[in-house]
């Protein structure tokens, strides 16, 4: 071959025109995904490890269920965000996707449960509102069957005086 240089740079630029790779990398779980590729170089023991005892506080096990989180940005001075916990059947949904709104220190968050789905994806998000696509699934009463469907939700609230979190929000079917 007289270029290999050149064959081998159109090789990885085909290589680099797949457009399915990124549609099949998001539909791997987040476990199996690749990690991306490490910017720096390893680091280097420079003292003695630390042995570290596992944390038996009841409240961390709620805390580690956590399996997606998403902040809100565009809400102004309120700290909002969307977030899953794994929990139910994780043959039928499994996803308990919620909303919390941050009121203080003292009081932490106050939390809305949305839905239990199989993944959610934020369309959209402006104050006092988000646009979610949630995947979800649903079974036919006639066969027993499980599939999945797709639905689109508009998730809206109103803070409450001086930027407080809502009393309530609402969910909204959307198409």
């Amino acid at each position: 071959m007289k270029h290999p240089l050149l064959f081998f740079a159109a090789f990885f630029l085909l290589a680099a025109c797949d457009t399915g790779v990124e549609s099949r990398r998001h539909a791997l779980p987040a476990e199996t995904r690749p990690l991306p590729a490490q910017a720096a170089a390893p680091l280097i023991p420079d003292g003695p490890a630390a042995a570290i005892q596992p944390n038996a506080e009841p409240a961390l096990q709620w805390s580690a269920s956590v399996v997606r989180l998403d902040q809100l940005s565009r809400q102004g001075e309120a700290t909002v965000k969307l977030f899953g916990t794994a929990a139910g059947d994780p043959a039928m949904n499994g996803l308990y996707a919620h909303v919390a709104f941050f009121h203080s220190p003292a009081e932490g968050w106050r939390v809305f449960r949305i839905g239990d789905v199989l993944d959610y994806r934020v369309r959209s998000e402006t104050p006092g509102r988000v646009d979610l696509e949630v995947e979800e699934s649903v079974m036919d009463p006639a066969t027993q069957r499980i599939g999945s469907r797709k639905r689109r939700m508009i998730v809206a609230w109103t803070p409450g005086p001086g930027g407080a979190p809502p009393v309530s929000i609402t969910v909204t079917p959307a198409r």
